[in-house]
């Protein structure tokens, strides 16, 4: 409850913030058009901030639209007008008049220039929100958060709103666990062969923003039902030679450096980052189960120690070449290898009857070597044309990924009076080698039709191909190792997709639209070659969309969306492989999944206020054959864990997100998230039911401390839930930041402690036919981070941002 108590002050206190002005008088218009200086491509949904001439008292501002243009009302008056774009220099108009002779100033065509900064530079020195709203996504400037310096990037999505990940690195949006990561708008081995698991090797230092899309349009895939998170790589396209090198120490071990540069010269782009990171994982769990056998009850206490090593190289470089200012050719390559050293050790007491009758004693430790190099080559071009807003892309891509897992498992038993048990003591080892390969090829055309009209339309087709060569021995007496009965097997998945899609939108005065439709086929193949079982699938279906949005104000507006999505299975989902670390509970693919369809519906509005703003929208998602997992045990107590159809979900909640500059030197941030979820699972088991209410939110806090100090606070707060097997518990962590600019605002020296408290534990309760467990688990004790970055620039560029900051104070 004291907890609860103390979240509920910085709600208040936002909520009191969040103070709007009332213009009063006869009122004129402010309106323009952004477009990038080299390319004269419109610079979408910038921020538009109106202020009173030679004073910094904001009056009014406001967003851009998707074509750069914005439009104003003020009262008569003489103002200054700062205009701020991601990735391009601050624009100022000072001294602009607005009275009845002129009632209406059009400041025509702005010329946004490419910013010279580094991303942390704009951070310290511009201060730049740390979330921008646009009209179909939110975009999160990672950098300006503390508590991303040194961490990984699946660390930093856990920091950010609606975002929450599990101790496994699982990623949920808006509670769901189905949503599509993407890296720089596509597919990526970064992101990892069954999920999000990547993640965790991917340094957060080498991420320029996070875009959240909640409710994509027909121009995405339409995988992902809970939504899209496209994480956007730094890459800089400045004239000249510039970077920034970051260095990082913490403990438990966490040691890397990362390398950002790039080189423009006329024409030609070069770019390239480099990681290196060795971080050390130690993480904990523990188990209580109940098995109900006919005539007694068996007992099962359980504990785990897990210590993973791990080192990661990666490699992202290219380079783009100007035919002129509207045709640009990009050609890039990703290498990564991660090289893992999993050392788990397993304890069970194992009790008959009663909880004082000891049965059994049996320690397990399982010893695993793995590597995982894959590469990434892509070819992308671009056109834009003499019409602003038309242009066609072209991409093509190749992803090579390979995993090799060489595992060691030794297990001894003994009796409750301490005397050998030798049949329940062995050593096995597991061998387990993955690969894929995947083939992308998407066009996309746009083409403005009149004044605010525009229609889009594009091709993606794609080809992968996966196998997964399984196999389990155990050592014989003779010394000799021996194939375990129906361990050994080789998985072999095809799949095939082709997709086409159209959208068309236009605006009517301050009413805009966007409807779309896409259609996608969908030809997968599964086979185990040793048992020759083969699962075909092929289907096709269409995927709608429709966005509305109906601007009040230039700063105040609502947005209604809906889209049909699909969810197929995964890899890893389909695989019928099991995990064989841990010899009491095991996860196993299916290879009967189907796919899950859903139907979004989002309602938001966005608001913005003199010393802030504020976002909130209501959903609605009905998703059937829903894909979750549900856990057996048998009679000896032995668990597997594998995902099913469920018959139905239905899931409706509220989010709200506020950001306030609640003094010149503490800025606020909250995010609320209340959802109500009912999932039918009935049609494994009459019992699996569940109807929940709940609810999670995340504070933060950012102070100057005077002396060039900042520092940061966050709180988490995840409620309890009921699933169709039991419950998951609540989930209570802090993290606090502190940076300082040092070396002449050249470096910058960040200190964080992520899980103060250590407190970050993933705790459920799950019931079944004839058992019932209880666990705990936390795969991240408190980290300490030692973060130093410092940014290059050339003489030239040095004395650009002395000028800069001469102008702005």
């Amino acid at each position: 409850m004291k907890f609860k108590h103390l979240l509920s002050l910085p709600i208040l206190l936002s909520v009191l913030s969040f103070q709007s002005m009332a213009q009063a008088g006869p009122k004129g218009k402010i309106k323009g058009q952004i477009i990038e200086k080299e390319s004269k491509a419109p610079v979408p949904f910038s921020s538009i901030r109106i202020f009173q001439a030679g004073a910094q008292k904001l009056i009014t501002g406001g967003i851009g639209d998707d074509k750069g243009q914005f439009s104003t009302d003020v009262v008569y008056g003489i103002y200054d007008v700062v205009i701020e774009s991601v990735g391009f220099e601050t624009i100022q108009q000072k001294g602009i008049s607005i009275n009845k002779e002129n009632q209406t100033i059009n400041l025509g065509v702005l010329e946004a220039k490419s910013s010279s900064k580094t991303l942390e530079e704009v951070t310290v020195k511009g201060q730049k929100a740390s979330m921008e709203l646009a009209l179909d996504k939110r975009i999160f400037n990672v950098g300006t958060d503390l508590a991303n310096r040194g961490a990984t990037a699946s660390e930093i999505l856990g920091n950010l709103p609606s975002i929450q990940v599990d101790g496994e690195g699982g990623v949920k949006l808006r509670g769901s666990d189905n949503v599509r990561i993407l890296i720089d708008g596509k597919p990526s081995t970064l992101v990892g062969i069954s999920g999000a698991g990547g993640l965790q090797s991917l340094q957060g230092n080498l991420i320029e923003k996070v875009e959240v899309i909640t409710n994509p349009s027909a121009r995405y895939e339409a995988e992902g039902m809970a939504g899209i998170i496209n994480i956007v790589l730094k890459k800089n396209q400045n004239q000249g030679f510039n970077g920034a090198i970051e260095t990082t120490t913490g403990y438990p071990e966490n040691f890397g450096a990362t390398a950002i540069v790039n080189y423009r010269k006329d024409k030609l782009n070069f770019f390239l980052n480099y990681g290196l990171f060795y971080r050390r994982t130690p993480g904990r769990g523990n188990i209580y189960q109940e098995v109900y056998a006919p005539g007694q009850t068996n007992y099962l206490q359980q504990t785990s120690q897990n210590n993973v090593r791990g080192m990661v190289n990666n490699i992202r470089g290219g380079a783009d070449y100007f035919f002129n200012e509207k045709t640009v050719l990009t050609g890039s390559y990703i290498f990564r290898r991660t090289d893992v050293r999993r050392i788990s050790d397993f304890h069970y007491l194992d009790y008959q009857k009663s909880l004082s009758n000891l049965y059994s004693i049996t320690d397990r430790q399982q010893d695993e070597k793995e590597a995982e190099p894959n590469s990434e080559y892509a070819l992308t071009f671009k056109k834009s044309f003499a019409r602003k807003g038309k242009e066609f892309t072209a991409d093509l891509r190749y992803l090579d990924y390979w995993e090799s897992s060489d595992q060691l498992f030794t297990q001894v038993g003994k009796r409750a009076d301490g005397s050998a048990f030798p049949e329940n003591s062995r050593i096995q080892k597991s061998l387990n080698d993955e690969a894929e390969h995947q083939w992308i090829l998407q066009a996309d055309y746009v083409n403005p039709v009149g004044k605010d009209g525009k229609i889009e339309t594009g091709l993606r087709t794609s080809f992968r191909d996966m196998t997964n060569d399984y196999v389990v021995t155990q050592k014989q007496e003779t010394g000799e190792f021996t194939v375990v009965p129906g361990l050994q097997n080789n998985f072999v998945y095809h799949e095939n997709i082709t997709a086409a899609y159209a959208i068309w939108g236009t605006k009517i005065k301050k009413f805009s639209y966007q409807v779309g439709i896409r259609g996608e086929m969908t030809d997968i193949r599964t086979e185990l070659l040793q048992t020759q079982e083969k699962n075909p699938r092929n289907y096709a279906n269409l995927f709608p969309s429709a966005h509305f949005t109906y601007s009040l104000t230039a700063d105040n507006s609502f947005q209604l969306g809906y889209s049909r999505r699909v969810r197929r299975p995964t890899y890893n989902e389909l695989s019928p492989f099991v995990t064989y670390s841990d010899n009491r509970n095991f996860f196993s693919g299916n290879p009967n999944l189907n796919p899950q369809f859903t139907d979004a519906f989002d309602l938001g509005h966005v608001k913005y206020y003199e010393n802030g703003s504020i976002s909130s929208s209501i959903y609605y998602r009905n998703t059937d054959g829903k894909i979750d997992r549900i856990r057996q045990v048998d009679a000896n107590g032995f668990s597997i864990t594998l995902p099913q159809n469920f018959k139905n979900e239905v899931s409706m909640g509220a989010e709200f997100t506020g950001s306030s500059n609640l003094s010149k030197v503490w800025k606020a941030d909250l995010s609320i998230n209340i959802f109500r979820a009912k999932a039918d699972a009935s049609n494994i088991d009459p019992n699996y039911v569940s109807d929940t209410y709940s609810w999670f939110a995340r504070h933060t806090s950012r102070f100057k401390l005077g002396g060039g100090v900042d520092a940061q606070l966050r709180a988490n707060y995840e409620a309890p839930q009921n699933t169709p097997q039991g419950s998951r518990g609540y989930i209570a962590w802090m993290d606090l930041s502190a940076s300082k600019d040092i070396m002449k605002g050249n470096g910058t020296l960040t200190l964080n402690i992520l899980d103060v408290f250590s407190s970050r534990i993933m705790r459920s309760e799950t019931r079944g036919t004839g058992f019932y467990t209880k666990s705990e688990f936390q795969g991240r004790l408190t980290q300490f981070n030692l973060t130093f970055n410092y940014r290059i620039k050339t003489t030239k560029q040095a004395a650009k941002q002395r000028r800069s900051m001469m102008d702005e104070e």
